[in-house]
């Protein structure tokens, strides 16, 4: 079965190994980059449609979303895979911390703005999360712009904790409408924190690396496991998997199962990004 899918940080790493992989599939593909040169050579590469946005504007996101609804009436899997770890505090012109803005609220807008889509169908949304939800993350409701506290670790922990909260709000708001979320940790990438400002570089760049880091090409035989498979069967709707094992209690967040948070990140993000939804779809509109 051919599906239309959606990939953003389609350029290079994970999204671009992954691309190769479902392009083989003979699905449609709908690349997303933010390098104009690096998403062109991917998109020529495979014979797939490319769109360019930076994540650091919801500007940008919006009008990325308004071309994908031109290109398509239909999205059977949106894959936010866009993400980064970022130096010193930063705020877009948005007014948000940029990890966040990048990692969360870029993802959270973009599927919003396209649910219509997603409803016509099959409906799977996959956020690409990591370990660092877990071991990195001092996740505070009420300092999500990072401004009492901040490093680029503690930041990219808990941009990727809410990409899994994210997940969790997505299947109780419009899992019984047809949407299917999931979450994922894709493992220890080689590519993930090399050119970061996080001090994991110095890691990642040590013969150490290559015992306990896995390639882009595994990262992304990871993500299109979940863009390929079907809910329900290949993996559980809301839940978080640890690359395609779900996740034991040793391997998530406890905060992962606080429904009071999953509603209060909610919320928060809906009123960050309130600017640029319908009216419609605020509010908690189903």
């Amino acid at each position: 079965m051919t599906r239309t899918i959606v990939l953003t940080g389609a350029s290079d790493g994970i999204g671009a190994a992954a691309a190769r992989q479902l392009a083989r599939h003979g699905h449609r593909l709908l690349l997303v980059g933010r390098s104009a040169e690096r998403t062109a050579a991917i998109s020529d590469e495979l014979g797939a449609e490319r769109f360019l946005a930076d994540f650091t504007s919801l500007d940008q996101v919006a009008g990325l979303a308004d071309e994908l609804r031109a290109a398509t009436d239909r999205i059977d899997v949106l894959a936010n895979n866009a993400g980064g770890i970022f130096g010193r505090r930063t705020v877009t012109a948005d007014g948000n911390e940029q990890t966040f803005q990048v990692n969360h609220l870029a993802g959270f807008l973009l599927t919003q703005l396209l649910l219509p889509q997603l409803r016509a169908g099959d409906g799977i949304v996959v956020n690409t999360s990591s370990s660092a939800a877990r071991l990195l993350a001092r996740f505070d409701i009420d300092d999500l712009g990072a401004e009492h506290s901040y490093s680029p670790n503690r930041a990219y922990g808990n941009a990727k904790l809410a990409n899994i909260l994210h997940a969790r709000g997505l299947l109780a708001r419009y899992g019984a409408t047809g949407i299917h979320p999931v979450a994922f940790d894709p493992g220890n990438v080689r590519t993930g924190f090399a050119g970061s400002g996080s001090i994991l570089r110095l890691v990642y760049r040590t013969p150490l690396a290559r015992l306990i880091l896995i390639s882009a090409e595994q990262g992304g035989a990871t993500l299109r496991h979940f863009v390929d498979g079907t809910p329900g069967s290949t993996w559980q709707e809301g839940a978080f998997y640890a690359e395609t094992r779900l996740a034991t209690a040793a391997e998530t967040n406890p905060l992962v199962h606080a429904d009071v948070l999953v509603d209060l990140l909610w919320e928060r993000s809906e009123a960050l990004v309130a600017p640029w939804l319908p009216p419609w779809m605020t509010t908690g509109a189903r």
